[in-house]
């Protein structure tokens, strides 16, 4: 990008605006304001930000519905902020499109670490990168192969395909339904456990410690995230 990216806080609360709005600054952030959903809307029409940041709990509609219709023609990341923990929330916003989500209360530290992975990942994905690179682990989607500094990872085509789809989310949360639905197929979208083994295979294979796993993060009752920087 070869201006400061556009930053949209999408929030009600007055006081997250005086919090994140310095910080954002602080950080070369370009930051503009919406304190609704329909203003959220017409800003993301009219002003193309680069990422949003999106609060759930608007005065005029829930922060679900506006994802879900800037999704019908915008491709732009978008960070749930909210104060709402529940699995299925967090869920349910991350299958409508959002890109990943920051639970309040939040540190600063978290949330511009998750602005830069969002960011990155939309750049990769507008440049179709076609191999990605995570700390000596390196991907290679159009010639199916991967290696691990260097030494050459034997996967089966499902474990591939698996972590191909990470590959091209990295950064980003997916949840079960949508790796399983595009990975199985829709028929298997409620598989977890199926899932689960897949995970636990790849981790052996590409994981220093899988124990203790680097690349494949488990989000709790949610899905995986591929660290994109080790």
């Amino acid at each position: 990008m070869t201006h400061p990216a556009r930053v949209l806080v999408v929030d009600d609360e007055p006081a997250i605006h005086r919090f994140l709005t310095p910080a954002l600054l602080a950080n070369d952030y370009e930051v503009l304001r919406a304190d609704n959903g329909s203003d959220a809307l017409r800003q993301i029409a009219a002003d193309a930000p680069d990422i949003v940041i999106l609060d759930l709990g608007l005065p005029d509609m829930d922060g679900k519905d506006v994802i879900a219709r800037v999704r019908e023609w915008s491709s732009v990341p978008i960070i749930v902020l909210s104060a709402r923990d529940r699995e299925a929330e967090k869920i349910a916003a991350l299958d409508r499109g959002a890109d990943d989500f920051v639970n309040k209360p939040f540190g600063v530290g978290e949330l511009m670490a998750r602005l830069r992975a969002a960011l990155r990942h939309r750049m990769q994905r507008d440049g179709e990168t076609p191999v990605v690179s995570v700390g000596g682990l390196e991907i290679d989607v159009p010639r199916r192969r991967v290696t691990w500094r260097g030494a050459e990872v034997s996967l089966s085509p499902r474990e591939f395909d698996l972590l191909a789809f990470l590959a091209r989310h990295a950064g980003k949360v997916v949840t079960h339904r949508q790796i399983l639905t595009a990975v199985w197929g829709p028929a298997h979208e409620h598989d977890t456990q199926y899932l689960r083994v897949y995970v636990g295979q790849l981790r052996q294979k590409i994981e220093p410690n899988p124990s203790d796993p680097r690349f494949i993060l488990t989000e709790p009752g949610i899905g995986y995230r591929l660290l994109d920087v080790v």
